[in-house]
């Protein structure tokens, strides 16, 4: 159990700040900061992003799941529409009318649809997502000088003479570790997600709760529920936090009394971010075409929330045996803490994880569990937040600890930098990985030969080259009958199961109307010449069911593949 925050009682970020006209010339302001540091870890941030993104792009590794989902989203909202996505909606089968709202609460999305105004490509998100997750890095330098900056006089461990130098030097260290992340730059690898937003916003957030500024940490956490539902549980969990730090306590008058506006906002957290997701769960997603249980991936503790509830209620140790029912969960906590030597344990905003983390342990989906993905951005903001804090109390108690807090905080950086190099960085540096494979190349090469406006399936990875001037939608376990079908023979591709079904596929296609018009390197294109029937051809209509996705049996044992 994480204690409060791990500083010492003169040294909290609970603590009541300087009057405000001193901020900005004393200990708890901002003031070793400079435009220029904080420009340029901004744009190494948007670089290393962008470049993670565009690599994969160039590389023909980008699927429509997910980038070509969120460019047919995007691209409803620039048209003044609702985020209609026939790839999503076609292969989980959705009825027609299916909003993307319905999928994942994201109307935060809507603020993406100006730049499509200038650049209607998906290469568009790719881009904005690294503005988005850049934008954090003033957030997280204002976070270090906040825990780092301590009261001039009555504290343990009064600054030293050179403690502007090293706050600074810290700031500029940690904007560094954030923006060159391991957790970012996997979220660039992946194109797009709403994590581009909920980074930025987390950040600014408790930014803004350490100090004391809980107007805009309530309007972030306000933009973090309409980011993604599930937010609205970590959004809770942080009025918790604030509801703690502002509690009366000790003898000191200020202490005595606490902090009323933080009881006041800490409360309106704790209820309102927990509803806004029950809202969005139960009424706002069915309302947009969705179902409320379509994400619902615990299994093994019971078929619906009020069911699960009972079980862990009468047998606590359910918990335990299917958050360690997999290899790969217990490593993935361990790696998540262990990158920062266990620091973030001692903060109290560590709590913050829980809702995120627990979803991710918890679920049967083993696409959860790897940190090859962007589900560890979510949580980028709570870690190192947390270990800031904990680091900043250390230095502020002076001594010994104050060479610990340093050392400790080196390790963390060159441990995470090496982490960055060797899971991202190697590859954004490597010519070699921006080319195509030959059979990726060969999905681009075919995909030319579809005309515009075509109606097409088309696989996985080629997708966000048609979505923008044809009518496309995944090629998947269910013929559509389009007239147009771009598909791999012998490279198994999502979401087939095996290589096997994709042959299959081109089989039954062959026989039912269809004639081959272009191969090249197992990639082939199919175009339609009759009406014949295709068996098993379906096309989703009111009545259409929603299905999940069937995860092939290879999915979930490595920590660091997808």
């Amino acid at each position: 159990m994480p204690v409060e925050t791990g500083l010492s009682p003169a040294t909290r970020p609970d603590r009541p700040l300087l009057p405000r006209a001193n901020r900005t010339s004393t200990p708890g302001s901002t003031g070793p900061l400079t435009g220029r540091r904080t420009a340029l870890l901004t744009l190494l941030c948007f670089a290393a992003t962008a470049a993670c993104g565009l690599q994969q792009w160039s590389a023909v590794l980008l699927g429509g799941f997910d980038l070509g989902i969120f460019h047919q989203g995007v691209a409803g909202y620039a048209h003044l529409g609702l985020p209609i996505s026939p790839v999503k909606s076609y292969h989980h089968e959705f009825p027609p009318g299916f909003s993307l709202l319905g999928d994942h609460f994201s109307p935060v999305l809507a603020a993406l649809a100006p730049l499509y105004w200038i650049w209607e490509d998906p290469r568009t998100l790719i881009l904005g997502q690294a503005l988005l997750l850049a934008a954090g890095v003033p957030l997280i330098r204002r976070i270090a000088v906040h825990c780092f900056t301590r009261p001039a006089a009555g504290a343990a461990g009064d600054a030293p003479a050179d403690g502007t130098t090293t706050v600074r030097r810290v700031a500029d260290l940690a904007g560094l570790v954030y923006g060159l992340g391991w957790p970012l730059l996997a979220a660039g690898r992946g194109g797009f997600h709403e994590v581009a937003f909920a980074v930025p916003l987390t950040l600014l957030m408790l930014e803004r709760g350490l100090a004391r500024r809980y107007g805009t940490a309530a309007l972030a956490a306000a933009l973090l529920c309409a980011t993604k539902e599930d937010l609205g549980l970590l959004v809770g969990v942080y009025g918790l936090v604030l509801l703690w730090r502002s509690r009366p306590r000790g003898d000191r008058q200020g202490e005595r009394a606490g902090d009323r506006r933080g009881l006041a906002y800490g409360a309106g957290l704790l209820i309102g971010g927990p509803l806004a997701a029950a809202l969005a769960i139960v009424w706002l997603i069915p309302a947009m075409g969705g179902q409320p249980d379509y994400y619902w991936v615990y299994g093994p503790i019971g078929p619906d929330a009020g069911t699960a509830l009972g079980n862990l209620l009468s047998d606590p140790l359910l918990l335990v045996r299917v958050a360690t029912n997999a290899t790969v969960k217990p490593l993935l906590v361990l790696w998540l803490f262990g990158t920062f030597l266990l620091l973030p344990l001692r903060s109290a905003t560590t709590l913050c994880l829980l809702p995120l983390l627990a979803e991710r342990v918890l679920s049967d989906n083993p696409n959860h569990w790897s940190i090859a993905h962007h589900y560890d951005a979510f949580l980028w903001p709570v870690l190192l937040t947390a270990a800031l804090e904990v680091l900043g109390g250390l230095y502020a108690r002076g001594g010994t600890r104050r060479h610990a807090a340093l050392g400790l905080g080196a390790a963390v950086v060159a441990g995470s930098l090496v982490c960055s190099l060797v899971l991202g960085g190697i590859s954004v540096l490597t010519p070699a990985f921006w080319r195509p494979s030959a059979s990726n190349a060969a999905l681009v090469r075919g995909a030319e030969q579809i005309p515009d406006g075509a109606l097409v399936e088309a696989d996985n990875q080629v997708v966000p080259r048609l979505v923008g001037r044809t009518d496309v939608v995944l090629v998947d376990a269910t013929p559509r009958g389009r007239d147009y079908v771009l598909i791999r023979s012998d490279t198994r591709t999502f979401p087939f199961q095996t290589v096997a079904e994709q042959a299959e596929r081109i089989d039954l296609l062959l026989a039912h109307g269809y004639r081959q018009v272009w191969a090249e390197h197992g990639v082939v294109l199919l175009r339609r010449e009759s009406d014949e029937p295709v068996p098993g051809a379906r096309v989703p209509g009111d009545d259409s069911t929603p299905v999940k996705e069937i995860v092939p049996s290879d999915v979930g044992h490595n920590l660091f593949k997808g």
